[in-house]
């Protein structure tokens, strides 16, 4: 394979002088920009995309920063951004910091990350007011997908958490349920994201909405996953006294809620009807009435508003306006009215 250290010899002039006349930069003369022309064509040699931002000073790869790879939605969303971004050139770079706070040092504070990446993403992951001046200082094009986390001058895409919470609610009050639980992805959690308090706030709107006062015994909050999910459930039945109905904050709560009451020998939705947000790939599996978000919708979303800046292009001045995808429920087997007794 031709190097470009062999253009450079055949030409008689160095690496980086074969690079800028390749690249058409016009700190090259013209004489010398056709002597390196020919010896590429003789030696056949074309530089890569890669190579190429690396002498302009580029690394043509974007830091994707998450809180864990295993939630669905952090999957799906770097799924989809890692496309659009191998199709354009760049390579991904994936920092999972969650629960590792010497991660998250190391990464914000001594990586260095101008040096390594031309541009951030930030999935999901919760930061601090510190960790945000740090992201904001690096003076990176950095995009966030999720709701909770603001890095001031950057695009974000994101749903509606507190609605999605409200609409989840509303189905399961208009099946004609009023005793409602809700568990949700505890804040104190280091793996929990801002969007399930919106989404427990959307759970409460809905409930003040029809003069349905919360029960703060119905509300438990656990880690947001499915484990999290079946503790919290497995808490609330050991209350007494159980709800007709249970809002998780997350799909998968919401499988570990259903799993919790089916080994309790509690029927879904007979007796307790289960709601979740995602539209999870195992929910269509479980039968899980969900509100859906366009996950991979987001991924793509994002990562195409970082092509602009990438390519040199700079934005429009002011704080970019957030883009807000919709959701919509989908009613399946784990929801029904509830029983008469």
């Amino acid at each position: 394979m031709t190097r470009i250290e062999d253009v450079a010899r055949l030409a008689g002039v160095s690496t980086a002088t074969v690079s800028r006349a390749l690249r058409g930069l016009p700190t090259v003369s013209e004489a010398t920009r056709t002597r390196v022309l020919l010896a590429a064509e003789q030696l056949d040699y074309s530089a890569s995309p890669s190579a190429s931002r690396l002498a302009g000073g580029k690394t043509g790869t974007v830091a994707v920063i998450v809180p864990r790879i295993t939630p669905w939605f952090v999957g799906a969303v770097v799924e989809a951004a890692e496309e659009v971004l191998h199709r354009a050139g760049y390579e991904l770079l994936l920092y999972n910091i969650g629960g590792r706070e010497h991660a998250r040092q190391r990464l914000l504070h001594r990586a260095n990350l101008p040096k390594r990446v031309d541009a951030v993403m930030l999935v999901a992951t919760p930061m601090g007011p510190d960790d945000l001046a740090t992201i904001a200082s690096l003076a990176l094009p950095g995009v966030t997908v999720g709701s909770g986390t603001v890095v001031p001058g950057w695009p974000s895409v994101r749903i509606d958490d507190q609605a999605a919470g409200r609409t989840a609610t509303e189905h399961l009050l208009g099946l004609g349920h009023r005793r409602i639980a809700c568990v949700w992805g505890d804040p104190a959690d280091e793996y929990a994201h801002p969007a399930h308090l919106e989404r427990r706030r959307g759970y409460q709107e809905a409930l003040n909405a029809l003069g349905v006062v919360p029960e703060p015994r119905l509300s438990v909050a656990n880690r947001p996953d499915a484990e999290g999910g079946r503790r919290a459930t497995e808490e609330l039945l050991s209350r007494g006294d159980p709800p007709t109905a249970i809002f998780a904050s997350c799909d998968e709560m919401a499988m570990g809620a259903v799993n919790a009451l089916r080994t309790a020998g509690v029927r879904v939705p007979q007796e307790i009807s289960v709601v979740g947000i995602d539209n999870h790939d195992l929910a269509g599996a479980f039968g899980l009435s969900t509100v859906a978000q366009p996950a991979a919708e987001q991924g793509q979303l994002a990562a195409g508003t970082l092509l602009g800046p990438l390519a040199g292009r700079s934005r429009t001045d002011g704080e970019p306006t957030p883009v807000i995808l919709p959701t919509w429920l989908v009613a399946r087997d784990s929801t029904g009215p509830p029983r008469e007794d």
